[in-house]
């Protein structure tokens, strides 16, 4: 296994980062911590005679190589003279320190239970879920404190520069004071999905639709200080309040194992006049102030810089990521394209489309009569789906499929635009036909659309690892 050393080579590195950082300390060394708990593992891979160690284990061992570059890239940001400036154009080192803990638990969960070495129940204590995530919060907290007082110092200093630098100076101010609010904010993911108090919700004036269906009409509000959408189902069966109550107790289960900054936060449902003779039915979720990433790809595509373009496609890979690693068996979305991910404020994208779905089903009223045929567009099919209608979907489907979203992301346009699906599944599915991506595009990033859009499902990545690299790909623009 020729990837063992290397990866005893990066953790060591990462070990003399940390000792380097000028923010993020806490979560920086608590990331350090976990490094070495999994070095043990690794090294005690490294003792064992050839022809032990399974399949299994150099999977993990190879992902684990990734997902340690990617911790190395992240800390190292903290370690440079200019990480303020990098700071305030991305602002977003919760997220990159939530999903990379998240991947180094799950390599650890693979090899401590592979290995099942003696000293594993010692090492687990550092994973364990209840206390992984107590320390997470506390490191975030401390490190939020330090961080505003060294932004807010970081200012002071600045404003006290010549006033040749007044311009740039404003613009840091500006910026200082955006990422101090986001800091003090309170976070959408303390929120309980639970059954919401009608007094709870406010209604945008004037109180109209930004969205409707032959089903149902969505508004925009806000729950506790939150913008959100509020889905108001025009058309429902009878439903009694104790089932429904019932389907969405099993709902809430599942979307909470879903917590993710990159899917659709659900808050939970609301009952109108349950007690008249027309109870009206809301679910209510975040609110996505840019609409769908096709919207905003239709809109803005041709102006987003490359940076941000992979921190959209970093973003979906998270949301796709946390999906299918949640359960035991990979739990697949069932329909990735460009209009299930959601783009708030910043350019955040996030991974919907699946909602309350028990809870959902359990309010439409849907009869034949009503349910038109809908030609289904063959772009986002994989070659495997295309040449088998009852091949089943699985993950590696939907990484294609999500390799044609990354491929949107980075040309701005729609899919095999004006072809008939019996032209997808020709050039496709039988002559291995990919589409082309920009001559600029960077080549890091182009290398991972068209590993996600490989014509051998055995060729594409998984989810983690996809997330790893772009992590990579991020770092590298940044320090560009």
């Amino acid at each position: 296994m020729d990837f063992i050393e290397p990866i005893l080579g990066i953790a060591s590195e990462i070990y003399s980062l940390v000792e380097k950082v000028k923010a993020n300390k806490k979560r920086s060394r608590r990331v350090c911590c976990r490094v070495k708990a999994l070095d043990e593992l690794v090294r005690s891979i490294k003792k064992r005679e050839p022809g032990q160690t399974t399949a299994e284990v150099e999977t993990a061992l190879r992902e684990l190589s990734f997902t340690l570059k990617s911790a190395k890239a992240l800390i190292e940001k903290y370690t440079l003279a200019k990480w303020v400036k990098r700071f305030l154009n991305a602002g977003d080192h919760e997220d990159e320190f939530n999903s990379l803990n998240e991947r180094l638990n799950d390599a650890f969960q693979v090899l401590s239970g592979a290995l099942q070495l003696e000293q594993s129940a010692v090492l687990r204590q550092v994973f364990e879920m209840a206390s992984r995530e107590k320390e997470d919060e506390v490191d975030r907290k401390e490190d939020d404190a330090e961080m505003q007082k060294l932004l807010l110092h970081y200012m002071k200093e600045q404003q006290e520069k010549t006033d040749a630098m007044q311009k740039e100076m404003e613009y840091i101010k500006l910026n200082v004071e955006k990422v101090v609010a986001i800091l003090n904010k309170p976070s959408i993911t303390d929120e309980d999905i639970r059954m919401i108090k009608p007094h709870e919700l406010k209604y945008g004036y004037p109180k109209k639709p930004f969205m409707t269906t032959p089903t149902s009409e969505v508004y925009k509000g806000e729950y506790r200080r939150f913008p959100v959408a509020i889905k108001r189902y025009t058309d429902t069966i009878d439903t009694s309040l104790s089932e429904l109550r019932e389907v969405f107790k099993k709902d809430v289960d599942t979307m909470q194992r879903f917590e993710s900054p990159n899917i659709l936060r659900m808050f939970g449902i609301c009952v109108q006049d349950e007690d008249g003779p027309s109870p009206q039915f809301l679910i209510v979720m975040e609110y996505c102030e840019k609409g769908s990433l096709r919207q905003v790809l239709d809109s803005e595509g041709l102006s987003l810089s490359w940076t941000t373009k992979a921190c959209m496609c970093r973003d979906a890979a998270r949301g796709l990521y946390r999906l299918h690693h949640t359960e035991e068996k990979s739990k697949v979305h069932g329909c990735i394209n460009s209009n299930k991910f959601l783009v708030a404020d910043g350019n955040i994208v996030k991974l919907g489309g699946f909602e309350l779905a028990k809870t959902e089903t359990s309010l439409r009223k849907l009869t034949k009569n009503k349910v038109s045929k809908i030609t289904r567009s063959l772009s986002y099919s994989s070659p495997q789906m295309l040449d088998d209608i009852n091949y089943i979907n699985n993950t590696a489907c939907e990484i294609y499929s999500l390799g044609i979203v990354l491929w949107e992301v980075a040309t701005g346009r729609r899919p095999f635009d004006g072809w008939s699906n019996k032209d997808i599944y020709k050039k496709v599915c039988k002559e291995e036909f990919m589409e082309e991506l920009p001559h600029d595009c960077p080549k890091g990033l182009a290398d991972l659309i068209n590993a996600c859009r490989a014509h051998d499902s055995f060729q594409r990545p998984s989810a983690g690892v996809l997330v790893d690299m772009l992590q990579s790909v991020v770092a590298e623009l940044e320090r560009s």
